[in-house]
């Protein structure tokens, strides 16, 4: 083949496979040599060893020799480090968990495994998926491959870098409050948030249960939507699954070459004076493309958006400290000894968690009390079926939605991403969907002056999944940004 095989999609990965073209050692020893060149740079992966990767490329090899059909056989994927990987460590970027191995397979990567892939590395993450700028792993910030001076985004931003940088096809990430789609805008790469219950969680490292959603990042709508039908549909293990058939998902995108018919709503309250003019000149331009599509194009309201980032504070860190308080010291994870039980549980969690974790876990214990809990947690969870409303209300005048994924382009790593301003803005654009549990898909829609990447977010009702994809995708189809890359890290 021509083409370096690092460069290779998803899909192209597959193909390619398939016909015999490459075998899965060549790829996964591609791979390995580009991780060994450009990492350094980046630190966006957590775990990756050549011998382990190889061995099981050389399984698939082998299966393929006698015969073996299946269509994803061999495909290297990379996994976002709080998804439990049979025998590979899940550490969530934490101290608290840095020597834990996971004992058994997550959902996705058991159906992911049985279709055949190779998991070439784990992808760094914010610790406890808590964050948005990778930034706050034990393992040190991941960086922005097209600007190793900025940040990446988070919680996914190893796996957006990893994508961005070509040093898998495709990966795994988790979104709580944008921790897919930022990060995809951030490293220019597509990235779906599926509406909850579409993946089960099972095996994922929880941190705010309502809200948790795993998903792909990948080169294009099309390798996206190839990923989230391999790990979508109901699962016995989490009752939050929806048994709705998933559909052709990937036969929609590969088809959609046009948006006639469609009414997408553009929210008002997206456009504020804190988005960069550059982000509005961008989205306003990919809005503008989706018209040419075919596309009518009306103004709608979301009144309670800027209610959402307060809303996610507090629901947020309440789910993450009944989710985080199994860390004890007591089971499995970091164990600080002391003389008293008490004393125990305080030094295991002083030594085993970081700033952001701490912060987040004494103010979601501290809404769960008795004297706090009307004023603060039940008042949120009101605030929330609001903003569940607002969407409701506008898909009744609209198919989906357009905006910007994020309010300004990634900051520099020395600009304190995760301080107080950063997070009261950060995921501005994108929480509200958690909140309402729908589904939400980052597609690359330019460049700023500086060669910063831009996002498209479009929006769509809870199980229209495949309706968001088949827009993102007749906007890639129209359009190259997706098919750039950053230069200069070799």
């Amino acid at each position: 083949m021509n083409t370096s095989l690092h460069e290779l999609g998803l899909l192209a990965t597959a193909a390619a496979l398939a016909k015999k073209e490459v075998s899965a050692v060549e790829l996964a020893t591609a791979l390995l040599d580009r991780a060994a060149q450009v990492e350094p740079k980046l630190n966006s992966l957590t775990w990756q060893e050549r011998d382990v990767v190889l061995a099981a490329a050389r399984e698939a090899d082998t299966a393929r020799a006698k015969g073996d059909t299946r269509p994803w056989l061999g495909v290297p994927l990379a996994v976002k480090d709080v998804l439990s990987v049979n025998g590979q460590p899940c550490t969530a970027g934490s101290k608290m968990l840095r020597n834990y191995v996971a004992p058994y397979d997550a959902t996705v990567i058991a159906r992911l495994r049985a279709a055949g892939c190779v998991f070439v590395a784990r992808t760094n993450t914010d610790e406890f998926a808590m964050g948005g700028s990778t930034a706050t792993s034990c393992f040190g910030p991941t960086r922005n491959p097209w600007s190793p001076a900025r940040v990446p985004g988070g919680s996914s931003g190893g796996s957006a870098a990893a994508v961005a940088a070509r040093l898998a096809p495709a990966a795994l990430g988790t979104d709580t409050s944008g921790s897919i789609r930022q990060p995809a805008a951030f490293c220019g790469v597509t990235g779906f948030k599926p509406t909850y219950g579409r993946v089960s969680r099972q095996g994922c490292v929880a941190n705010a249960s309502s809200l948790d959603q795993i998903g792909p990042l990948a080169r294009s709508v099309e390798d996206a939507a190839a990923l989230y039908q391999a790990i979508a549909g109901v699962d016995p293990l989490d009752s939050t699954t929806s048994p709705r058939p998933v559909g052709g998902v990937l036969a929609a995108a590969q088809q959609a070459r046009d948006l006639k018919g469609l009414k997408l709503g553009v929210p008002r309250e997206y456009f504020i004076a804190e988005l960069a003019p550059e982000l509005a000149q961008l989205t306003r331009a990919a809005i503008d493309q989706c018209a040419a599509l075919g596309a009518e194009i009306v103004e709608v309201s979301l009144p309670h958006v800027s209610a959402s980032l307060p809303c996610y504070a507090v629901l947020g860190s309440a789910e993450a400290s009944a989710s985080l308080a199994r860390y004890d010291g007591m089971r499995y994870g970091l164990r600080v000894d002391a003389p008293e039980l008490m004393e125990m549980y305080d030094r295991t969690r002083a030594a085993g968690f970081g700033d952001e974790v701490k912060r987040r876990l004494l103010f979601g214990t501290l809404v769960l009390t008795s004297r706090y809990h009307a004023d603060f947690y039940l008042r949120a969870q009101k605030v929330r079926t609001l903003i569940r409303q607002d969407f409701l209300q506008a898909f009744t005048a609209c198919d989906a939605l357009l905006g910007p994924v994020t309010l300004t382009p990634p900051p520099r790593l020395d600009a304190a991403p995760d301080s107080a301003s950063a997070r009261q803005w950060g995921d501005y654009c994108t929480a509200g969907v958690n909140l309402a549990g729908i589904c939400a898909l980052s597609v690359p829609c330019g460049f700023t002056a500086d060669g910063l990447p831009a996002g498209l977010h479009v929006v769509g009702p809870a199980f229209q999944d495949e309706l968001v994809l088949r827009i993102g995708a007749a906007y890639q189809h129209a359009t190259d940004w997706h098919q750039r890359a950053p230069t200069g890290l070799e």
